[in-house]
């Protein structure tokens, strides 16, 4: 499909029902304590079916709770029960009639202060590099992913991942880009993102933060469309 207007309204109709997705699994309380992780992904799995119709997922579900949160999206740690005083992310990637999202977002249950402070940087890192991205018309993935860690370190965390973000679209993306490091926003990723794909359709991308705190043993996620639509409200979830 070539017709660009029709291509970013379905991204961000895609959007928004993954924001609708996580809103209702939050009011329905899905994310508790005593829960394994994969009890909650099976959850969202379902509620997912339930409200939209939802059979596929163009990247494994991820939910991951208290140390697990360090691990990047290429770990596959063990299963864990969820604390009483715990930080959760989720990071899910589901299709709407062929038409991909990735969206994720931090919980925090208790009280802990510094997981809260983690999880409200997470929406204020991200919209800094957003500002970054919109007033730097020629910038690289490579040129990007240095400002968002330099981002993540004024706000005194750690950056958690081996990149902040990768190209989406209509599934499966991934077949028409493999693991070429020009469709993630990583060091070497050194082509101008505002550019056209091998089909030559605009390029449009996600942006990921993955903040941690190594010496306390937790991080936070967060992840949306960087290139399309307004930001989010970001909300406290």
């Amino acid at each position: 499909m070539n017709d660009e207007p029709t291509r970013a309204a379905r991204l961000l109709d895609a959007q928004a029902k993954a924001e609708e997705l996580f809103s209702e699994m939050r009011d329905r309380g899905l994310i508790a304590a005593g829960l394994g992780e994969r009890v909650v992904s099976d959850s969202i799995r379902d509620l997912a079916n339930e409200m939209f119709g939802v059979k596929r997922f163009w990247h494994k579900r991820i939910v991951r709770s208290g140390p697990n949160t360090l691990e990047p999206y290429r770990r596959n740690p063990p299963d864990r029960i969820i604390g009483d005083d715990d930080i959760v992310f989720c990071d899910f990637g589901p299709l709407f009639e062929e038409w991909e999202a990735d969206f994720g977002r931090t919980f925090v249950l208790g009280d802990d202060p510094v997981k809260h402070r983690l999880r409200d940087d997470l929406p204020s890192v991200f919209a800094a590099g957003r500002d970054y991205f919109e007033s730097h018309p020629g910038i690289t993935g490579e040129q990007l992913f240095a400002e968002v860690v330099r981002l993540t370190g004024e706000a005194g965390w750690e950056f958690g991942g081996p990149h902040a973000g990768h190209l989406v679209g209509e599934f499966p993306h991934e077949k028409i880009n493999g693991d070429e490091i020009e469709s993630y926003i990583a060091p070497g990723s050194d082509r101008p993102m505002r550019r056209a794909d091998r089909a030559g359709r605009d390029c449009h991308w996600i942006l990921e933060v993955h903040l941690v705190d190594r010496r306390r043993g937790f991080g936070g996620f967060y992840e949306e469309l960087l290139d399309l639509g307004r930001p989010a409200e970001h909300a406290r979830v």
